[in-house]
Formats: structure tokens, sequence, C-alpha cells
């Protein structure tokens, strides 16, 4: 999995919300199509990363589970 210009965001350690919280604030700062990979190992990232990318118009073009936690790959949508 990989996307050659996405950042790589270690949010390891944090526990919910701030996974979502910090995902948002990066994504913000973002242009429109960019990537950004994220690693978590809050055993909650797997339902609430998903769910935030919908409701905010972001696009999942990957998630895997680690040996700790998972990993997303996400394109910033345009509406956001």
């Amino acid at each position: 999995m990989g996307d050659d210009t996405a950042t790589l965001y270690d949010l390891r350690g944090l526990k919910c919300p701030l996974p979502v919280l910090k995902t948002r604030r990066r994504l913000k700062d973002m242009a429109a199509g960019d990537a950004l990979l994220i690693d978590t190992n809050d055993p909650l990232a797997g339902i609430d990363i998903p769910h935030f990318c919908r409701e905010d118009g972001h696009m999942i073009l990957s998630s895997e589970k680690t040996a700790d936690g998972h990993r997303f790959l996400i394109r910033k949508g345009s509406a956001a």
C-alpha cells in the first residue's frame, strides 16, 4: 500500500477522540487531492476514521490492520 506523495502522520499512543481530531486538523491544512497516511493503535480508529471520512467527504484509498493497530491512506476531498 502506498502513495508516493502521502504524508505519514503517526497517531500511535493517542486514544479516542484524538486520532480523528488530529486527522481533521491535519487535513484542513492540506490541499484537495493530497494524501495522508495515518498510523494509529486506538482500537476505535477502525470505526471512527472511516466514519469521519464519510462525513467530511474524504476518500479512504486503503485501510489495513497492522501489528499494533490500523493504517489508513486518505485522500482529501475537494469539499472539505
